[in-house]
C-alpha cells in the first residue's frame, strides 16, 4: 500500500452564516487556543484563504484537534461576532490594529545604514 502524506492545504477562511469573520479573525482566534495562526489571503486565487501547513511530526490526535477548533470557531463566528473580532485574549499582545501600525512605518532593512 502506497501513503500519500499531503504537506498542506488551503481553506477557505469565512462562513456563510458570519459575514463579519474574515479568514485573520479564524487565524486570530486560533491563537486562544494554542494554535499557530496559518499563512493568510495565500494564494489570492482563494477568497480569505487560510494556508494549513500541518508538519509531517504532527499526530493525528492534533489534527483531530485542530478540526474540532475549527468547528468550535465556525460555531462562535455565526452567533458572536463582536467576540471573534476582537480575539485573540489570551497571548501577551491584543489585537493590532495592522492599519495604525503600518502608517509611518519606515523598515531599517540589512545593509542600508
Amino acid at each position: 500500500m502506497i501513503a500519500i502524506c499531503g504537506h498542506e492545504f488551503v481553506c477557505e477562511g469565512h462562513f456563510p452564516d458570519a459575514e463579519g469573520i474574515h479568514a485573520l479573525d479564524i487565524s486570530k482566534r486560533l491563537m486562544d487556543y494554542g494554535i499557530h495562526p496559518p499563512t493568510n489571503y495565500f494564494p489570492m486565487i482563494v477568497p480569505e484563504a487560510l494556508l494549513i501547513e500541518p508538519t509531517e511530526t504532527e499526530t493525528k490526535e492534533a489534527c483531530d484537534q485542530f478540526i474540532e477548533v475549527m468547528r468550535t470557531i465556525a460555531k462562535e463566528s455565526s452567533r458572536e461576532c463582536p467576540t471573534c473580532c476582537t480575539m485573540p485574549r489570551t497571548p501577551p499582545v491584543g489585537r493590532v490594529d495592522d492599519v495604525a501600525r503600518g502608517e509611518g512605518f519606515d523598515p531599517v532593512l540589512p545593509g542600508s545604514c
